[in-house]
């Protein structure tokens, strides 16, 4: 009687590792579960990439303003009002405030220098302007190799006489 059992015990058990009924259901589960992690991730990245072309966006704009506006008097507060309307992405500030200051161009860099004085090749110094804009981006889900937020940051500098 006891072989008996543990034989049908045996055949349960064969009969049920050989059982394909179910597998899609389980196999979709599986597949659909990191298919839609991995939409979501992909959803965040996206988010935080376009966030980051908006701030970005917005520094342009503010050296844009402050170029098209440099033979007036410099208006820091006019600057931030341009670089705060540029898009419609909230959070964005300008941060730190702009700054208008005189230099002499030398290669790909800046070297400060007095405004009226000349430069070493010949030019007189230009005035140039420095806006920035930045924002806090915090993620929708959490990630392990992410931070939950971190700033987005953008400078644009521009010679405006």
């Amino acid at each position: 009687m006891m072989e008996r059992v543990s034989n049908m015990g045996q055949k349960i058990r064969h009969g049920l590792l050989r059982c394909t009924r179910g597998t899609a259901a389980i196999e979709f589960a599986i597949i659909g579960g990191v298919f839609s992690a991995m939409l979501v991730v992909s959803r965040d990245i996206g988010l935080a990439y376009y966030a980051n072309m908006q701030v970005q966006t917005a520094a342009q704009v503010g050296a844009q303003y402050a170029v098209n506006h440099g033979g007036s008097a410099f208006d820091a507060s006019a600057i931030s009002n341009a670089v705060l309307s540029a898009t419609s992405t909230t959070g964005i500030s300008a941060s730190p405030a702009p700054t208008e200051f005189c230099a002499c161009p030398s290669g790909t860099t800046l070297t400060n220098a007095a405004c009226g004085t000349v430069c070493a090749d010949g030019t007189g110094a230009g005035t140039y302007a420095t806006v920035s804009a930045s924002r806090t981006h915090t993620v929708v889900v959490p990630y392990p190799w992410l931070p939950a937020s971190y700033a987005q940051t953008a400078t644009s500098t521009v010679r405006t006489k």
